[in-house]
């Protein structure tokens, strides 16, 4: 149980939506700031598909972030639907808003996503992610005053997730819109999810890297077996596609894809439990997965 009589007067604590299009640098900036391995990235979109809560406490705040689906304008399956779902439902119940953009400029898929917010909401910021990239930083200013104009941002921040850069401003900017109130989440916390989810999700993370373009979007990963003990912990797990014909680009020439990635996620997964692991990755079919709701339940997509 929290000490309420631990925190000083003043302390804010409270939910913190992160949106924008696919591939954004939304999942690469609360691991950023949480300072945490919370939620998976790759340059291929739509690689979060659920709300990841990354936790961080400072002396005088809790931020508790929800790391959001890319939204798709055009989806053309359950799993995609249910993932604008996500996105919907989640700017309802947060306390503040991060609306991230590249900083290159607005893109036609971000205004997509602006559609979603409430025209007279005064919680949404909006983050200009990628300066790093950006070699004239002059351009950066018509940018921001071309922001307001689309929408009435409570403030607009130029960040770099990648580098780390601006990320104290951000946070200064975050603290001003939640409530004062306890930490909701104990102050050693950096996550709600549980060990087996973010192994699973950390082998679809490697696959994603590995594999990139050839890897297609249907792809899941379920634990199926976990062992564990003081000594260390065994793994069965598989990689989930909805063709035949997806299977040999998983597993690679000889297996060779499948034992990188496997290898890679052994090591991230090891290192998160604090002790040696055997994981084991195999590969099935399960045609139209992400098309069949109940399939999406079973696999974790409720």
């Amino acid at each position: 149980m929290i000490d309420m009589h631990a925190y000083k007067e003043g302390f804010r604590c409270g939910y913190v939506a992160v949106v924008g299009r696919p591939n954004v640098g939304k999942s690469t900036l609360i691991n950023a700031i949480v300072g945490e391995k919370v939620s998976i990235t790759s340059k291929k979109p739509q690689t979060t598909r659920d709300r990841v809560l990354g936790v961080v406490t400072y002396d005088d705040a809790q931020f508790i972030f929800m790391d959001t689906p890319g939204f798709q304008s055009r989806y053309h399956s359950a799993l995609l639907k249910r993932m604008n779902r996500t996105v919907r439902s989640t700017l309802a119940e947060v306390d503040a808003v991060l609306f991230v953009i590249d900083a290159a400029g607005w893109k036609q898929e971000d205004l997509n996503v602006l559609r979603l917010l409430n025209k007279e909401a005064t919680n949404v910021i909006l983050v200009l992610n990628k300066i790093d990239l950006v070699k004239d930083k002059e351009r950066l200013l018509p940018l921001m005053a071309e922001s307001m104009q689309k929408f009435p941002f409570a403030a607009i921040v130029p960040v770099s997730a990648e580098k780390g850069k601006m990320l104290q401003h951000l946070t200064d900017e975050i603290k001003k819109l939640l409530p004062e109130s306890v930490p909701y989440f104990d102050p050693d916390l950096y996550t709600d999810r549980s060990p087996r989810f973010l192994a699973a999700e950390t082998i679809r993370e490697k696959a994603f890297r590995l594999l990139g373009d050839e890897l297609p979007y249907g792809v899941a990963v379920t634990i199926d077996r976990w062992n564990e003990d003081d000594d260390g912990a065994e793994i069965i797990a598989s990689l989930i596609v909805d063709r035949e014909s997806h299977k040999p680009i998983v597993i690679g020439e000889g297996g060779a894809k499948l034992r990188e990635i496997s290898r890679l996620a052994r090591a991230d997964i090891a290192e998160m439990l604090g002790k040696r692991l055997h994981l084991e990755v195999w590969v099935r079919v399960r045609r139209g997965w992400s098309d069949d709701a109940r399939a999406l339940k079973t696999l974790g997509y409720d």
